[in-house]
C-alpha cells in the first residue's frame, strides 16, 4: 500500500509511473517582467530626461530583478510523481525537496517490483487437473 497525505493506493494497481517538474511560479515571471520594463524605461529616460532619473529607474530595475531572482531561489519548482490508478492519471506525490522525492520514488519502484514478483504465475493445466491419466487408462 502506498500511502501519502491520507490517500491510499494499492501498489499492485499503480502503473505507468512518471516523474515531472511542477510549473514555474507565476509571480516570479511577473516580477521579472516588471524589472525588464523598468530597465527599458531607465534607458529611454536616461536619453530624454537626464542621468539622475535614468539612474534611479535603473537602480529600481536592478533591485526588482534581484528580488525576482531571490524569490525563484526560495520557491523552486516542485518534483511530481504521477501514475495510472484504475485507468486514471493521478498525482501520487509532490514535494520541493529533491532528496525526499528521490527516496519516495525509489521506494515505490522497489515496492512495485516486489508486488510483481509475488503475483502467482499462471500455469498450464496438467492432465491430473483434468481427471485423466497420462497412460490413457
Amino acid at each position: 500500500m502506498f500511502v501519502v497525505e491520507g490517500r491510499r493506493f494499492p501498489v499492485a494497481e499503480l502503473s505507468h509511473l512518471q516523474t515531472a517538474r511542477g510549473p514555474h511560479e507565476s509571480l516570479w515571471a511577473t516580477v521579472m517582467a516588471l524589472a525588464v520594463a523598468l530597465a527599458f524605461a531607465a534607458t529611454l529616460t536616461w536619453r530624454g530626461l537626464g542621468g539622475i532619473v535614468g539612474a534611479g529607474l535603473g537602480g529600481a530595475a536592478t533591485f526588482v530583478a534581484l528580488g525576482a531572482v531571490l524569490m525563484r531561489r526560495r520557491r523552486p519548482r516542485t518534483y511530481e510523481l504521477w501514475g495510472m490508478y484504475r485507468c486514471r492519471t493521478v498525482l501520487l506525490f509532490v514535494t520541493a525537496d529533491e532528496r525526499r522525492f528521490g527516496q519516495v520514488a525509489r521506494a515505490l519502484i522497489r515496492a512495485r517490483e516486489v508486488a510483481r514478483l509475488q503475483r502467482p504465475v499462471p500455469r498450464a493445466p496438467s492432465d491430473a487437473d483434468q481427471g485423466t491419466s497420462a497412460n490413457g487408462a
